[in-house]
């Protein structure tokens, strides 16, 4: 397998758009928003978007483990489909991650060198050094592989046109162009500083969006969570 279709199976894995452009921001209306966690109230207008970058950013620098159920909805424009999907995932510092889909038993997991994408359907693992991957910087933050004001130019939404009134709502713009996305909305929990959703949107007018639940940040990982052996049969693909 080639690079270019490893990196597609990983994007899909995640259901990541493959493709950048631009992209309205509001969501599909043949795929209503799912219900996510409600941020505590009290937003100050007064913020600027680059004070609410700065105080994200703070909270996950000083974040060595993150871990959260998400909610996962990813409309694919071309078919007016929308897939929704479950599951727990924990980022660990420098790099580490794992995904867990009860959908369907699939799994991501990253040890900080090399990433696995398992396909339970299927039989197949998808395994590549993280380095040269295309690892969404929508999500590295999250495991200290990335800045924020590092990876993109951002502007504050009104966050009771985005649904999300008590809350802060973030339009990023990547500084350099990418593969995997033309936009990302980031809705920030007004108190505490975490990012509650992450909206992906590409030029195709697909949109993927994850809410994060019932976080947990700086919390002992499992033993082996960052290991994973695929049940016997499974067929290994490497770049």
């Amino acid at each position: 397998m080639n690079r270019r279709n490893f990196s597609v199976a990983f994007a899909l894995s995640l259901g990541l758009p493959l493709v950048a452009g631009s992209s309205r921001a509001e969501e599909p209306k043949k795929a209503p928003p799912t219900k996510g966690p409600a941020p505590a109230p009290g937003p100050s207008a007064g913020l600027s978007a680059d004070e609410i970058v700065t105080r994200v950013q703070a909270f996950y620098d000083k974040t060595a483990t993150f871990k959260a159920g998400f909610k996962q909805r990813y409309y694919v424009q071309a078919y007016d489909k929308t897939k929704d999907s479950a599951g727990s995932v924990i980022f660990e510092k420098p790099g580490k991650m794992s995904w867990r889909y009860t959908s369907n038993g699939n799994r991501v997991v990253s040890d900080g060198n090399v990433i696995k994408i398992y396909e339970k359907e299927n039989k197949q693992m998808y395994e590549q050094p993280l380095s040269k991957t295309q690892y969404p910087a929508a999500l590295s933050f999250l495991t200290g592989q990335g800045k924020l004001k590092q990876n993109f130019k951002f502007s504050k939404q009104d966050s009771k046109q985005m649904k999300f009134e008590s809350g802060y709502v973030l339009e990023g713009s990547p500084l350099q162009p990418t593969a995997a996305y033309d936009k990302v909305f980031f809705y920030v929990d007004a108190q505490t500083y975490q990012v509650r959703r992450v909206l992906i949107l590409d030029a195709q007018g697909n949109r993927n969006r994850f809410d994060f639940v019932t976080s947990e940040a700086n919390t002992k990982s499992p033993p082996g969570e960052f290991s994973f052996t695929p049940p016997p049969g499974t067929q290994v693909i490497r770049p």
